[in-house]
């Protein structure tokens, strides 16, 4: 599908990185404009400390459509409100309890998504529905400028077509979707490269519906042991809990460890998870082998996940070799990834 933009640009900002391509430089003058954009009802993609978001007036339901239009995404999955300030809560929800401000108070600005009752004037088509809302404040200066320019909460979800990998760089927005959106900001490489923790707070509880950027762990020293429910795929509460999800177009299998290949086939890549050289590699074009951390640093592997999954998928393969990492820190995010990532071939798809 093409899409085509309803909000026509009379006057491009004279800084685009390169001409035949929709990206900007993150100068005021670009924000300012973008901010224009989201005002005027349309959706451009901006960068968060997670990955590129597409973006548009969450009061806005015509500018919300375009958001799910541009990505081909099912309208049954719930988009994230992004705020520039924790006073932002007040626009979205009335539901404040002690533990949310405890939350903020320490994770804020950062990559968590807290899910909580939303107000009415939080359109339907944001929320798919849901009674809820989820809501996150971005760690990113880019971000939050655009948000506070733009004078409203941003619907964000990330910038690509539904199902396939999170865009870590403006240049991957652009492989994507570089015909859909007048206007990608550029404001580097994403620093954590994993979409955020998301929770539902309740009353008494708190619930995990995904892990991301902010180890469990973590966020357990505010909230206690979190509780783990089964999600409903059919009826998603957050995004990114349907059975496959951040796939490359190649088909990629998850392997416990590398050393544990017996044979592999010669249009193979492989993504590691630390340093080594297995016999079974030696045979391996260099290009073809992508190193998620060095020194198995599980922040610098997060980081890193989709970048590299992004480069070996351009690669002439097949198939992705993934080595799985420990689940626990940001493992989880990581594996929970490369998990949704897999099953898209084991259903068919």
């Amino acid at each position: 599908m093409v899409y085509i933009f309803s909000v026509l640009l009379s006057q491009r900002p004279p800084d685009r990185i390169h001409r035949n391509m929709n990206i900007y430089k993150a100068t005021r003058a670009n924000i300012g404009f973008a901010a224009d954009i989201i005002r005027e009802g349309g959706i451009v993609s901006f960068p968060t400390e997670t990955v590129y978001g597409l973006g548009a007036d969450i009061f806005n339901p015509e500018a919300v459509v375009k958001i799910f239009a541009a990505k081909e995404r099912p309208f049954f999955d719930p988009l994230i409100a992004h705020i520039a300030e924790p006073e932002g809560l007040h626009d979205l929800t009335e539901l404040h309890p002690a533990m949310v401000s405890r939350l903020a108070e320490k994770f804020w600005p950062g990559p968590l998504t807290m899910v909580l009752p939303k107000k009415s004037s939080v359109p339907d088509i944001a929320t798919s529905g849901l009674p809820t809302v989820a809501v996150r404040m971005p760690d990113h200066p880019v971000a939050r400028e655009l948000i506070r320019v733009s004078g409203t909460a941003i619907a964000a979800p990330s910038a690509n077509p539904f199902g396939y990998l999170s865009p870590t760089s403006a240049e991957h927005v652009e492989r994507y979707l570089g015909d859909r959106i007048p206007m990608i900001i550029d404001g580097g490489t994403c620093t954590v490269g994993v979409e955020s923790t998301i929770i539902k707070v309740e009353e008494g509880r708190t619930i995990l519906l995904r892990p991301g950027g902010i180890a469990i762990e973590d966020i357990e020293t505010v909230t206690g042991p979190l509780v783990h429910e089964t999600n409903d795929t059919n009826n998603p509460e957050a995004p990114g809990q349907l059975p496959w999800h951040y796939s490359p177009e190649k088909r990629l299998q998850i392997v416990p460890d590398i050393n544990d290949l017996t044979t592999i086939e010669n249009d193979a890549a492989f993504l590691l998870y630390k340093k080594k050289s297995p016999a079974i590699l030696r045979n391996v074009p260099e290009a073809h082998i992508a190193l998620l951390s060095e020194s198995g640093d599980l922040a610098e592997a997060a980081a890193n996940i989709f970048a590299k999954l992004h480069y070996l998928d351009r690669l002439p393969v097949k198939t992705i070799y993934a080595e799985a990492v420990p689940e626990e820190g940001l493992g989880r995010a990581i594996m929970d990834r490369l998990l949704k990532a897999s099953k898209k071939y084991q259903s068919g798809e």
